[in-house]
């Protein structure tokens, strides 16, 4: 599978943005996709996820803001970002996990999201 992820920039405080992150290859095995985000210093964490299902999960840190969602047809997950805060900068990637058998999880280039006035 693999994972290209875009949308990211500079925004100011209470702004928006989406980011998107195209899946191809070995679409069938994808069981979920999500999004983390790494701040400079600091480890990887999730963002938000979404399976197959169309079921959600959210960082409390993000609920109310942020919403994840999934185009099938395009093999596409989206993550809207609204009221952004100068803490939501990081870079943030995209993360599909598969199932053949055993759980295997890929991860995209990252997107840098910066938010400063």
């Amino acid at each position: 599978v693999q994972l290209q992820a875009s949308g990211g920039g500079l925004v100011q405080p209470g702004g928006s943005l989406r980011l998107s992150c195209a899946a191809s290859g070995s679409i069938s095995t994808i069981i979920a996709l999500g999004w983390y985000r790494q701040a400079a210093g600091k480890q990887r964490e999730l963002v938000a996820a979404i399976t197959g299902g169309s079921s959600t999960n959210y960082a409390d840190y993000v609920k109310g803001r942020f919403t994840i969602s999934r185009d099938n047809a395009r093999n596409t997950v989206y993550l809207q970002m609204n009221g952004l805060k100068p803490e939501d900068t990081a870079v943030y990637y995209c993360n599909a996990r598969t199932q053949i058998g055993a759980y295997v999880t890929y991860w995209g280039r990252g997107t840098q999201v910066t938010v400063s006035s």
